[in-house]
């Protein structure tokens, strides 16, 4: 399979598969892994992924180019997803943003994350990256432009001059650069990153789940907004969780000074 999908508890492990290509996504990859996502959007003992790639030398150096079709993009734009990305528009199958996963996923960078790479990765809202990691969006020295909002998201990730010179230059930068300008939160060894990956999601995975997917949608859905909308949308998220089971056991487990336990609920 060209991406894999193994649990321990309430964490996934999503591993991209194609080490002989540098884990580029074709279009068997890139259903794949929407199919993977989803099973963690949909199983409830589910409550955090991480996605990475095989290998040392990439997480994904992009899209799988040679295996594109080639029909005319007006008779791409009109069909559905599927059919669409059958016909060359693969872009279509790479924005996630339709697969409605609230739950966190955390992007482990091992290796080049490069083109529609850093793209997949900008769509997770953790990232950590070994020190050997490597992060670009080239399109532009090859004619074209990030084609997954990979400029939109990456002008919100970080500050719009790094951003700007990042996609104009078309330069790689190196992961402690993309830790100073706030790319990754944090960097390893290399040997030690899918442990780190794995402490940082047991260690939110053993949050409230409602409340953190609550906290991750309302990341997605605020940063849009004025303060007056914002908050509106945030009142709303806290008055859904108010009567939650979970922020009961929350509130009694502080109380009695004991560690609580969420169910989802």
């Amino acid at each position: 399979m060209p991406v894999r999908l193994e649990t321990e508890g309430p964490v996934a492990l999503i591993t991209l598969d194609r080490p002989e290509a540098l884990n580029a996504l074709d279009l068997a990859s890139l259903r794949a892994l929407r199919g993977h996502l989803a099973t963690v959007r949909d199983r409830d003992d589910l409550r955090v992924a991480i996605l990475t790639g095989a290998g040392e030398r990439a997480f994904c150096a992009g899209a799988d180019l040679k295996q594109a079709a080639s029909a005319s993009y007006a008779q791409a734009f009109t069909q559905g997803d599927e059919s669409a990305a059958d016909l060359g528009l693969y872009i279509r199958l790479m924005d996630l943003a339709a697969l409605q996963l609230h739950k966190p996923v955390i992007a482990a960078v091992n290796g080049h994350c490069l083109g529609g790479g850093l793209e997949l990765a900008l769509q997770c809202p953790l990232r950590i990256a070994s020190e050997r990691a490597s992060f670009g969006l080239p399109e532009v020295a090859v004619g074209s432009i990030p084609a997954v909002s990979g400029l939109h998201r990456l002008l919100q990730a970080v500050p719009s001059a790094h951003a700007m010179q990042m996609v104009l230059s078309a330069d790689r930068i190196d992961a402690a650069h993309a830790a100073r300008i706030g790319l990754v939160s944090e960097v390893t060894e290399p040997g030690a990153l899918l442990d780190r990956a794995f402490a940082l999601a047991r260690r939110i995975a053993g949050h409230a789940p409602l409340a953190v997917q609550a906290v991750n949608r309302l990341a997605r859905q605020t940063r849009h907004l004025g303060e007056a909308d914002a908050q509106a949308l945030t009142e709303l998220h806290w008055g859904v969780l108010r009567d939650t089971a979970d922020r009961n056991e929350g509130r009694t487990a502080f109380a009695a000074k004991r560690a609580p336990h969420y169910l989802g609920r």
